[in-house]
């Protein structure tokens, strides 16, 4: 297919979006190059949901000591952890997927390219590594994103980020992290259940800015149950070397406070990794926030360049760049072109418990205008009641009252990602209330919640005054 040019596609970055699009795009005919500075797999298999996940298994097992106790197992009192062990075979895992992402360009023919790419035209992009030059008739830009940090913070140096957490030679003895999204949030209570003293610093008062109120609130309170200290309303001030305990660090908030940890790491989100690629030297147009502007179809403002996943800022997983690449290919090697749909995504964020979501907050669906009814049930689940202290979990339903379409369905509890997968397809479907109500249960579940809720939630002051 190429003529005047090396490639019909070149893709810079090798993660999910970009694997995507360039296997299928060679699958369609393309002549396909993709160049990768790290490691196939991008920021979820190398860095992000893949390791995180098998991390959050970890931590959780020393919860699952307990329970089994409850149930007549007999453990030794205090089970040890190592790291190290774990922290090997997490990675070798890591190393075996992003060989298979290497296996899988190769063999529907994509050349995979192990070197830093930059665009120093148009069509022609740079290898660094060899400094050589080759053309495209398409360029796809699918780097992703990069951890943020504060670099004007004094002592900054002595910070890591999330991505080197997957690394660290031994567990921390007190770790304190920046942020409240759900970056930081998973990595608090990941540590803690590890038996790392864990100390999360947010700027707002409430964790996970964004998802609905109830679901802020019920993993703000679980963190603190799990043994998070949590201190809102303030930043870092400075960082300092601790000189009577070496490998420390004194971390000074705005607040006053003084912190000593020997691991400071920043959570506070993730940038658009553009720096670099010489977009400039294609006339490519960023957003205020850095991101690559695209059109439905991911088309940047230059007819032959195109990105998808986190390098665009719209819909920040995995997921959804894999979609986004698929689209890509339709629409340029498949003549038919293919937007992809970024409404009612469904979600997780694996704290503990885990938190499942799928369609509008209850915020956002006010704001639409429309009256809303909500049912929202908040109970202990079968499983933890023979426990010294079982958890609680929470269910809510967002309904629009004129139709009593769900708009929106959020889950804070064990198994919540699983069931939210399942409950996502009924509101990207549409379904209303009386077809939710119209399920037979499946007992005993807790996902039975979600088909039981019959009363609509009244907010106490409005009940006071019936």
């Amino acid at each position: 297919m190429a003529d005047q040019y090396d490639y019909d596609l070149f893709t810079i970055g090798a993660g999910s979006g970009g694997v995507r699009a360039s296997r299928m795009s060679a699958l369609k005919g393309a002549k396909v190059a993709v160049a990768e500075e790290h490691r196939p797999g991008g920021t979820c298999v190398i860095r992000g949901c893949v390791p995180k996940k098998y991390m959050v298994y970890a931590s959780n097992f020393a919860k699952q000591v307990k329970t089994a106790r409850a149930y007549g197992w007999d453990l030794p009192e205090k089970p040890s952890f190592d790291w190290p062990s774990f922290r090997d075979a997490m990675n070798a895992e890591v190393d075996r997927l992003s060989g298979i992402y290497a296996r899988n360009l190769n063999n529907t023919g994509v050349e995979l390219i192990e070197e830093r790419a930059e665009i120093v035209g148009p069509h022609e992009i740079r290898l660094v590594q060899s400094d050589r030059v080759v053309t495209a008739k398409h360029i796809l830009i699918a780097t992703g994103g990069t951890p943020s940090k504060d670099w004007d913070l004094p002592g900054v140096e002595h910070t890591i980020t999330s991505n080197e957490l997957f690394h660290l030679k031994k567990l921390p003895e007190h770790i304190v992290i920046a942020g409240g999204g759900y970056i930081a949030c998973e990595f608090a209570q990941v540590f803690a259940g590890l038996g790392v003293k864990t100390c999360l610093v947010y700027r707002r008062d409430t964790v996970l800015r964004g998802f609905d109120e109830d679901v802020r609130t019920f993993v703000h309170e679980g963190l603190k149950a799990s043994g998070v200290r949590v201190i809102t309303h303030t930043v870092f001030e400075k960082i300092e070397e601790t000189p009577y305990k070496p490998g420390f660090k004194t971390v000074t908030l705005k607040n006053g406070d003084e912190l000593i940890a020997d691991q400071v790491v920043f959570a506070i989100g993730r940038n658009p990794y553009v720096e670099g690629l010489g977009l400039e030297n294609a006339g490519v147009e960023l957003d205020e926030a850095g991101a690559i502007l695209v059109d439905e179809y991911s088309k940047t403002n230059v007819d032959h360049i195109y990105a998808v996943g986190d390098v665009t800022n719209r819909v920040n997983l995995t997921p959804v760049a894999i979609r986004e690449g698929a689209a890509f290919a339709e629409t340029v090697f498949g003549n038919k072109p293919t937007a992809y749909d970024h409404e009612l995504i469904p979600s997780a964020v694996f704290t503990q418990p885990p938190v499942g979501t799928a369609g509008l907050t209850e915020a956002e669906a006010r704001r639409t205008g429309a009256e809303i009814d909500i049912y929202k049930s908040r109970f202990r689940p079968m499983k933890g009641m023979i426990t010294d202290n079982p958890d609680w979990m929470m269910m809510k339903l967002v309904v629009r009252a004129s139709d009593q379409v769900v708009l929106g369905v959020h889950i804070v509890g064990d198994d919540a990602p699983e069931i939210i997968q399942a409950v996502g397809i009924a509101v990207k479907a549409g379904l209303t209330k009386a077809q939710f109500d119209a399920t037979c249960a499946v007992h005993p579940t807790a996902a039975e919640e979600l088909v039981t809720m019959k009363e609509k939630w009244t907010p106490p002051e409005l009940k006071a005054a019936e």
